[in-house]
């Protein structure tokens, strides 16, 4: 049974890589080793061979020999007599050219093979232990074979008789001893030696080097959970509904998921993989994102297309392995449905926020009238009932709110109205608005109108003058392509300075705390502070409209002008149930409200 936490029982993949890697060496040396051993020792016993037929031929062409040789050709065995030849001229000329030379011996013999010198006295008058033909026969012979003395590089030639080239009296044979050869091949093979037991630690040091950074790059792990991590990576890019992105130290794109292509609107992700990050055209500031890229680090809002994301970086660091770290992987999450959700719970909330108004003084009145009817003053009741008639609906903090008369946008800025004089800011429609139709779209009408409502009261609240009040005007304009509802905000603050007239439209501007990254610790808000002034751009330019500054403003106020011009977002008003349309002014209010001017 495994031990728990063992992994492999086996010696790991490192070390079989290194292993191998050095039996591959040490075969490489040892087969190279070998040839040249082999191919060194063929040549020393060629030149041991030739040295030999050089001093065979020196010897069958001296004239004693020759003579002697000729003298014995039809000798009796009185003149083959080992002592006699032991004594005789022959012998001791042989003796000594063997001597001179370091031959292993120098044999002559007579016209049958008879030995007429060997170094061995004992074998004098003998027939040789090798075949003598090919000299007896006129040809000279080289070979490598084993005799009565042992191996050697032998040569054989032929001994002719005094003055003639053709008649062949016997035959001289000289061998080099094999031992001698061997040694030549020692001194020959020792420096190829020690060269290839350094190829053999050069690679064994390589091999351990390459094994050592294959572990570094690999971080410890073995290819079968490098396999492992690489389907899980692939599984969970592909299966995640969120983008990711992964960058490398190099700021390089090393991961490029199908979802952050989706959402950044890239039509190959794969495409992107390996290109450096500033040459990607990515619609994400990467440079200020990833130097923020912390735990603590707040998320960054961006709109691209008609999609809101939110998108954060983290620092890829190994744990435990002393590994500096690799890169940053970046998170792409789509928040357009969420933001949606969020522009409508705001625009809910807004309409309850007017209706708990209009409950709470409609709540007055019923009581006002409850006690006048509870002591029995019918009469001033009903003069009561009277003026609550002529005076008209409810109404909201808002000046000339009559001027609204389509009932969402009244009760949408009633509502802004309610909190504006909660903070001592005065809400009031401008004299030249004019809305004739009805509101079409009122989750972007109410994102745009309530970003630059928000701001400008948030303007009016810290400006010097002490009225503090924010105007709205609105417009619709009938065009071919549908009406187009024109918008414009003042307030009384203390404005902006010129330069960032188009700086706060960029994404993470905040007149608090400047670009993105000048105040790291505050996440943008969605309504003006670094993300609600961008996002009312996108949706107006989306449609074909804008949102702009008109006026910067200055200090002590008035403030800045803000204008907006929101395509498609109206249309032609039409009676409910065939019933004729009431264009008075304040109609809309008195529908909405229920009662009557």
């Amino acid at each position: 049974m495994t031990a728990p936490g063992a992994r492999h029982e086996r010696p790991g993949f490192l070390a079989r890589m290194t292993l191998l890697h050095l039996a591959v060496v040490a075969l490489v040396v040892v087969l190279c080793g070998g040839v040249y051993g082999w191919l060194t020792y063929e040549r020393l016993g060629r030149d041991a061979q030739n040295q030999a037929l050089s001093i065979a031929r020196s010897v069958a062409a001296g004239a004693d020999v020759r003579a002697v040789a000729a003298a014995l050709k039809d000798a009796g065995p009185a003149d083959l007599d080992p002592e006699v030849l032991a004594a005789g001229p022959l012998q001791s000329s042989a003796e000594e050219v063997r001597r001179r030379t370091q031959s292993l011996f120098v044999v002559v013999t007579d016209d049958e093979g008879l030995r007429l010198s060997h170094p061995n006295p004992e074998l004098l008058g003998r027939r040789v232990s090798t075949d003598p033909s090919a000299a007896l026969a006129g040809r000279e012979e080289t070979s490598q074979e084993r005799g009565t003395l042992g191996h050697s590089a032998r040569a054989k030639v032929p001994v002719y008789a005094p003055g003639s080239d053709t008649e062949v009296v016997g035959e001289v044979s000289v061998g080099i001893s094999r031992d001698d050869v061997l040694a030549s091949l020692r001194e020959d093979i020792t420096p190829v030696a020690a060269t290839a037991l350094g190829a053999l630690g050069i690679g064994a040091a390589a091999s351990t080097a390459i094994a050592r950074r294959l572990k570094r790059l690999t971080l410890g792990l073995e290819p079968e959970e490098i396999a492992t991590l690489a389907q899980d990576q692939e599984a969970v890019l592909r299966g995640v509904d969120e983008g990711v992105i992964g960058v490398s130290a190099d700021h390089r794109i090393t991961v490029f998921n199908r979802e952050a292509g989706r959402l950044l609107g890239v039509a190959d992700p794969t495409a992107l993989v390996g290109t450096p990050l500033a040459e990607a055209g990515l619609p994400v500031p990467f440079p200020a994102l990833l130097a923020q890229a912390a735990p603590e680090s707040p998320a960054l809002e961006l709109v691209v297309g008609p999609r809101v994301l939110i998108v954060s970086a983290r620092t890829v660091r190994p744990t435990g392995t002393g590994v500096p770290e690799l890169g940053w992987v970046v998170l792409v999450r789509d928040r357009t449905e969420l933001q949606s959700l969020t522009r409508q719970l705001d625009a809910v909330g807004a309409l309850t926020t007017a209706l708990r108004a209009q409950r709470h003084e409609f709540a007055n009145r019923l009581h006002t009238i409850s006690g006048l009817l509870g002591i029995g003053d019918a009469e001033e009741a009903r003069r009561y009932v009277a003026e609550v008639t002529a005076t008209g609906p409810l109404t909201y903090p808002a000046e000339q709110a009559e001027l609204l008369r389509d009932p969402y946008l009244q009760a949408f800025l009633g509502a802004k109205s309610v909190e504006a004089a909660e903070r001592g800011v005065t809400l009031r429609i401008g004299a030249d608005t004019l809305i004739r139709g009805a509101v079409t779209d009122p989750q972007d009408v109410t994102t745009v109108l309530g970003n630059l409502v928000d701001n400008a009261v948030r303007a009016a609240v810290q400006g010097a003058d002490e009225e503090r009040w924010v105007e709205v005007e609105l417009l619709d304009e009938w065009t071919g392509d549908g009406g187009t509802l024109h918008v414009v905000v003042a307030d009384s603050g203390d404005g902006l300075p010129a330069a960032d007239a188009e700086r706060i439209f960029a994404q993470g501007w905040s007149t608090a705390g400047g670009p993105l990254g000048a105040v790291p610790a505050s996440l943008p808000d969605a309504h003006g502070q670094g993300f609600g002034l961008s996002l009312s751009r996108e949706l107006a330019r989306r449609r074909g409209g804008d949102v702009w500054v008109a006026d910067p403003g200055r200090p002590g106020g008035p403030g800045a002008v803000f204008c907006a011009r929101l395509p498609g977002t109206v249309a032609e008003r039409t009676a409910d149930d065939g019933a004729p349309r009431d264009d008075r002014p304040g109609a809309d209010v008195r529908e909405l409200s229920g009662g009557e001017a």
